[in-house]
């Protein structure tokens, strides 16, 4: 297992919209960072993480675009549960294993109801990814992203292991 697995922008946006996320209490990192280099997230954590969370963590995951681990992740609402880390992988088979053997029809019926109540519509979606669009073409957010590129983002590096810190510090204008 890698020493950290980062689910961070695309990645939470993806694991937002699975049923079910768990995640390692040791190694799980989980974030929106695109604020802090002058992007709007755009594959629908706005719509998401607050009914997930609330409104104020929400906004705190998508404003502050700092670094969650599990175990805060999982106090959120970020994800259903954290576990020690040699414990996931047991805990999820067995919990897949359990609900295969369930009726498909009932978990199907029951999934629907629920998705019903708690899913954004569709139509909230296409705003957000538009404005995403939009912000990642400023040559503000361009520069951003190229300063945070020459300090290693998507590199085994400690920007990249500590995005939530760093993005602040390297991406931020300048205030002089």
């Amino acid at each position: 297992m890698p020493a950290f697995a980062a689910v961070r922008g695309a990645g939470s946006e993806f694991a937002l919209t699975c049923d079910m996320r768990f995640a390692s209490r040791e190694k799980a990192v989980l974030g929106q960072f695109e604020v802090g280099v002058g992007a709007v997230p755009g594959g629908g954590p706005m719509a998401r993480l607050p009914r997930l969370m609330g409104r104020g963590r929400a906004l705190e995951v998508l404003l502050g675009a700092d670094d969650f681990n599990g175990e805060l992740a999982e106090r959120y609402g970020y994800v259903n549960r954290a576990l020690p880390d040699n414990e996931l992988l047991p805990f999820v088979d067995a919990f897949a294993r359990r609900l295969a053997g369930f009726d498909k029809r009932a978990i199907a019926e029951t999934k629907a109801f629920v998705d019903q109540a708690s899913l954004p519509p569709d139509s909230e979606l296409p705003p957000a990814l538009m404005a995403f669009y939009a912000s990642v073409a400023r040559p503000e957010t361009r520069a951003r992203s190229a300063a945070l590129a020459a300090k290693g983002l998507q590199t085994l590096s400690d920007l990249e292991l500590r995005l939530g810190h760093h993005v602040a510090q390297y991406a931020a204008p300048s205030q002089a």
